[in-house]
């Protein structure tokens, strides 16, 4: 073998510097021609915990790896991956078990260290010394992004505005059941041209205060911040929801008086829910059913039969066949967590038969979990999910038993408790549906959000 002080191997990486959905090259020159590396990624979350990846590549005959032309030959990954690094990244060994990457602070970049390593190596990177070693950026905020937060109307939300004078088309941006106010996709978004308003609905200011759960208005509340400010198309706004989002989204497409919507996303969610409940209702719906959570070998909780069957009540479904905007559905066909296979198959025939199917475009996406996500994030298969429980803590009962797992939660506000939660999913299957969603997604709303309109300066070239 080589001596390692003979071997200065030549590392590049462009750009160092982008955004989160946009693909780098990474090169490895002046190897010695038949030379066995291992390319490595590693990242410290903001939670203080490391994920790495890494894939073993030989050198051709110029002495030359290129991630993007050349094949992974074991590691994180496999053949020819040119994100491989980042859709692969893992929790290093021995860290807690249910870890998720989520981006927290979207004002600082995502920083990723790639390094070259002697060998196909599989563990130890930290006490080697890599043969060279590269920092790349990744952002979600593109240079000139505005992030605004808004308390108004006892709003807990964040508005992204992108670079330049607008107007820009609007969009609101729910995410699921745990809470919080996450930004990172509003704030991926505004980089591609669209106003968006992160909201938290579940844990906001207002209900933490009061142990009160917002009504619908709230919702209604959020869409007229983004209708009456000054640099965003009021007339052009859409709504964006994930797992429990999209239950509220199709809700206020369908149903509300005040929120006009020119379209709207909906992924790995349902329709099904009481059509005159409040949000503290539809979270008593689905808790009506909480014995039938299934539980894994792993001991994970599975929720996807909590919403089943599919009522054909429309008091316990949106009716599809009264909505009005373009709707593009996208489902993962693993997902372990929500039935977004069966409620995407009884909206589509729902407007089949009232004759609106025209506005539905489904995505659906075999061995894809529930958890998709913007590209190149990491494939989470289970992670730690701390969810709403009840006030009452005598109502909560969770408890495993010979039959399985029993469980009895009344969801409400300030209880929290957490689980390791199955969102299922293949890791290449869901990265490939992680890419490919995304990219429609930005097209259908460039095609039913900027038609027309005067999108003002932006960052329109990623779309």
């Amino acid at each position: 073998m080589m001596d390692r002080k003979q071997c200065v191997v030549k590392l590049l990486v462009q750009p160092s510097r982008g955004l989160v959905d946009e693909k780098f090259i990474i090169l490895v020159q002046k190897a010695p021609p038949g030379y066995q590396l291992t390319v490595h990624a590693l990242h410290k979350c903001e939670d203080g915990y490391s994920w790495e990846a890494f894939g073993h590549y030989t050198a051709d005959t110029r002495g030359t790896v290129n991630v993007s032309e050349h094949s992974s030959l074991g590691g994180t990954y496999s053949g020819v991956e040119q994100m491989g690094l980042l859709w692969s990244l893992r929790p290093v060994p021995g860290s807690k078990p249910g870890l998720r990457l989520r981006k927290m602070n979207v004002q600082t970049p995502m920083e990723v260290t790639i390094s070259v390593y002697q060998g196909h190596q599989t563990e130890g990177f930290m006490d080697q010394v890599p043969l060279a070693s590269v920092v790349v950026e990744r952002w979600f905020m593109a240079p000139g992004v505005r992030r605004i937060p808004i308390t108004e109307d006892g709003l807990t939300a964040t508005l992204f505005l992108p670079p330049g004078p607008g107007p820009f088309p609007g969009l609101l941006d729910l995410w699921g059941g745990g809470g919080q106010l996450v930004e990172y996709r509003a704030c991926l978004l505004a980089s591609h041209g669209i106003a968006s308003l992160a909201l938290d609905y579940l844990t906001p200011k207002i209900t933490m205060e009061t142990g009160k759960m917002v009504e619908l208005q709230y919702f209604e509340k959020a869409y007229k911040v983004l209708e009456q400010h000054p640099q965003v198309n009021g007339s052009r706004i859409g709504m964006l929801g994930l797992s429990l989002g999209t239950t509220i989204t199709l809700k206020m497409a369908v149903y509300s008086q005040v929120m006009k919507l020119r379209c709207a996303v909906c992924i790995s969610g349902c329709h099904m829910q009481p059509v005159d409940g409040s949000l503290e209702e539809i979270l008593k719906y689905f808790n009506q059913n909480a014995d039938r959570t299934r539980i894994s070998e792993e001991n994970e909780l599975i929720w996807r039969d909590v919403a089943l069957p599919v009522p054909s009540d429309l008091a316990f479904k949106v009716d599809m066949g009264r909505l009005k905007c373009p709707l593009l559905v996208v489902v993962g066909e693993d997902d372990q967590n929500w039935p977004a296979s069966e409620s995407a198959m009884d909206m589509e025939e729902m407007m089949e038969q009232a004759g609106n199917s025209h506005l539905l475009t489904v995505l659906s996406y075999p061995n894809a979990g529930h958890l998709i996500e913007p590209p190149y994030t990491p494939h989470a298969r289970a992670s730690l999910f701390r969810s709403i429980a009840t006030r009452e803590k005598s109502r909560f009962n969770l408890r495993l038993t010979k039959s399985g797992l029993q469980t009895c939660v009344l969801m409400a506000v300030s209880v929290f408790f957490a689980v390791i939660v199955l969102w299922g999913g293949e890791t290449v299957a869901h990265s490939r549906a992680q890419e490919d969603a995304w990219r429609k997604l930005l097209v259908f709303l460039k095609e039913n959000l900027y038609s027309g309109s005067n999108p003002g300066t932006t960052l329109l070239s990623h779309l």
